[in-house]
């Protein structure tokens, strides 16, 4: 499958983001596999990370079922650095134009930081993939219950920061289709067997499991 495909696959199943920051790069693969195991498919270093590009590198080549990318992407020279290790995701806490397109002209998938309605509509024109809605601790639900009555009901909305399995069924509820999970998921030198836990009760709460209302 392409990129496009595989986020369409993950937005119809488990529409989360494991945001793996801090991944030491010889972690990347039994941390990957360990999430993949889970079911989950939508894998973001971020740049901010050590050797960021080998372990994208090496997730992309183990993983090739799942979406496998970077975040923090600050740069269309970045996006290009990312695309050559094999990258298919692009994730920035920002909105640039020259970001997005560059990730669109390459076939990649890409979600732009935003957290007005001025930086959603710019990312929504310029083609993002979806919009990180970040930092989500400032954007409520009812926020994005406002935001969503004004996009294009198409746009795919995934809140990003302090997202807990408590609190995931409020923005979902406002219309949020999916989330960006990361120290609460994975924190450097955690355990793969730690991350797989994490990893399922976030599946749950997801999916409406007990999860949700613990």
């Amino acid at each position: 499958m392409n990129a496009q495909d595989k986020f369409s696959a993950a937005l119809g199943d488990i529409a989360l983001v494991g945001i793996l920051r801090g991944l030491q790069a010889h972690e990347a693969l039994p941390v990957g596999r360990a999430l993949a195991a889970t079911g989950w498919t939508m894998i973001e270093v971020p740049l901010s990370s050590p050797l960021p590009l080998q372990s994208i590198a090496t997730l992309a080549k183990a993983l090739p079922q799942a979406l496998v990318g970077a975040g923090t992407v600050l740069s269309a020279s970045q996006v290009r650095e990312v695309h050559a290790v094999g990258a298919q995701l692009v994730v920035s806490p920002n909105f640039n134009f020259e970001v997005v397109r560059e990730a669109v002209r390459l076939g990649m998938v890409c979600l732009a930081g935003v957290m007005t309605p001025t930086e959603a509509f710019g990312a929504e024109a310029a083609q993002a993939s979806g919009l990180k809605l970040f930092p989500a601790e400032m954007i409520s639900p009812a926020a994005v219950k406002a935001l969503r009555a004004v996009l294009n009901p198409a746009t795919v909305l995934l809140p990003v920061g302090g997202i807990t399995p408590q609190n995931m069924g409020a923005y979902r509820a406002a219309g949020a289709n999916g989330f960006g999970i990361g120290s609460a998921l994975y924190k450097p030198g955690m355990s793969a067997d730690a991350v797989a836990q994490n990893a399922i009760r976030f599946i749950e709460a997801f999916r409406g499991g007990t999860a949700a209302s613990g």
